[in-house]
Order: structure tokens, then C-alpha cells, then sequence
């Protein structure tokens, strides 16, 4: 073996960590803290929807039907995992403007939502598939998964994206190219009067 190939399969190897460094700091690292807020959030809808649909709240009402139970199940589950999202998972992307913020992570979620209530929709009213496990493996396997990825996605990419100007990481990066334009000229031009 020559030094070049030394040092190719050196450059090769560097070459791949920052690309596992780039993934890790640009999607898996979300994805897991994602995987955590959801798997809670996962418990809540689970419980809650099971509770209603059992008439732990009441019977005979909407809210013990299939879809009102997942409609009350999800939008409880929506506001945690909201919380847990803008405080854990993206805080460094969090935007100033939480209002705005929740409107659009609400808009996602409905998305997702939409998914699982429509998966359960086809596998209860069009199948004819009307038991209670029937009902959480539509809603609750199948429409979940499915929806988790599509709000994974619009979560990372459109609500906490890099590119939003009230973001606090845009700000923090605001900041810092304003330093750069305004303090170094400043420091390096004082080092070369001291150094000449």
C-alpha cells in the first residue's frame, strides 16, 4: 500500500464522517427527540381515544364514537406534542412568533390527523371493519404511521425550517453575521496598527 492510498482512503474516510455528522445533526437527531415527544403523545391518543370509545366520559354521545373519540384523542395529543416539539426537539428553530408558530404546526397536524381519521374512516365504514381493535390498528397503526411521516416531514422542513426569518436560529445567525461585519474589522485593523 502507497502513501496516496493512504491518504485517499484517509480523505474517503474523513468524507464520511462529516456526512454522518451531517445527517446526524440534520435529520436523525430530530427524528429521535421526535420519536420520544411522539411516542408520549402516542400514549395520550391511545388512552384517551380507547377511554371515549369505552364511555369513560360519558356514552351514546359523539364523543364515544369512533371518529369523535379520534378527533378529541388527537387534538389533546396535538397541543403536548406542539409543546414538546417547539421546547425539545426544534428549540434551537423555534420561532418568536409561537402564535404563528402553533397555527401552522396545528395546520400540519390536522394533515396528520386527516390521514388516521381517514384510514379509520375506510377500515370502519367502507370495509365494515367496526371492532375496537379493528378500529386502533386503522387509527392507530396504519393512519399513524403514515401521518407521522407526513408531519415529520412539514414539522422539520416548513414550520421549524432553517429558512424561517423568525426562527431563533435565523436570528442567532443574524446576529453572528453582524458581529462578523461589524466587530472583526475592527479587531483585525487594531492588530495590524499594534503589529506595524
Amino acid at each position: 500500500m502507497t502513501t496516496r492510498d493512504l491518504t485517499t482512503g484517509a480523505a474517503a474516510g474523513s468524507r464520511a464522517g462529516d456526512l454522518a455528522r451531517r445527517l446526524w445533526r440534520g435529520v436523525v437527531a430530530y427524528a429521535l427527540k421526535f420519536g420520544v415527544v411522539g411516542l408520549i403523545g402516542l400514549a395520550i391518543d391511545v388512552a384517551l381515544f380507547n377511554a371515549l370509545r369505552l364511555g369513560a366520559f360519558g356514552a351514546d354521545g359523539w364523543a364515544q364514537s369512533a371518529l369523535g373519540a379520534k378527533t378529541i384523542s388527537t387534538s389533546v395529543a396535538i397541543v403536548f406534542n406542539w409543546l414538546g416539539n417547539r421546547y425539545w426537539t426544534f428549540r434551537s428553530h423555534r420561532r418568536k412568533n409561537y402564535l404563528r408558530e402553533f397555527a401552522e404546526y396545528v395546520v400540519v397536524s390536522l394533515g396528520g390527523m386527516a390521514i388516521a381519521l381517514g384510514c379509520l374512516w375506510v377500515s370502519h365504514h367502507v370495509l365494515g371493519f367496526t371492532s375496537l381493535v379493528a378500529d386502533n390498528i386503522a387509527s392507530n397503526v396504519i393512519g399513524l404511521g403514515l401521518g407521522t411521516l407526513f408531519r415529520f416531514v412539514l414539522y422539520r422542513y416548513w414550520v421549524y425550517g432553517h429558512h424561517r426569518a423568525d426562527g431563533l436560529s435565523q436570528l442567532a445567525r443574524a446576529e453572528e453575521a453582524q458581529r462578523a461585519l461589524f466587530e472583526e474589522p475592527a479587531q483585525s485593523s487594531a492588530g495590524r496598527n499594534q503589529g506595524g
